[in-house]
């Protein structure tokens, strides 16, 4: 359990022999507090995406400029547009290449672990309240894709 900390906070909260709603409130309380924290993360990954190719369009007006500035040089013109047209492409790749993924990803990272945390808490939950095990597989199947379901006692 070293690798599993909230199912550990959970069961030494059943073994001290706190109430289940006790146990369910702390649980509670942990499980939100992480979801803020992925969903905090994830908006600055959007939120960067959002403003990445912004920031190309600005890299791209800094270009147009320096080429404005040197149309008499024909020489610097190209360096010029290059900066112009490769602030736009890096703003592009960044969104939607890396900043975008980054957020989804997390995003379902994050989902997965609230699902598996919900599984934890109905475990501790079950134990504190000396269920059935058939009780508790009904309840973990409840919150289970059908393709997860766990089929122990059948």
């Amino acid at each position: 359990m070293a690798g599993e900390p909230f199912l550990a906070r959970g069961l030494r909260l059943v073994i001290d022999g706190s109430p289940s709603e006790q146990v369910e409130q702390v649980m509670r309380n942990e499980m939100q507090a992480i979801s803020q924290r992925h969903g905090e993360g994830a908006r600055v990954l959007h939120r960067a995406a959002e403003v990445a190719p912004a920031m190309g369009l600005i890299g791209t007006l800094i270009g147009l400029v320096r080429m404005l500035r040197n149309l008499e040089d024909p020489s610097a013109i190209g360096p010029a547009m290059s900066v112009a047209l490769l602030t736009t492409f890096h703003g592009a790749i960044l969104a939607n290449m890396v900043f975008a993924p980054l957020a989804a990803k997390l995003e379902k990272k994050s989902s997965e672990e609230l699902l598996v945390n919900e599984l934890y808490l109905l475990g501790a939950l079950s134990i504190a309240r000396q269920e059935n095990p058939r009780n508790l597989e009904t309840e973990l199947n409840a919150v289970l894709p059908p393709s997860r379901r766990v089929r122990f006692f059948d």
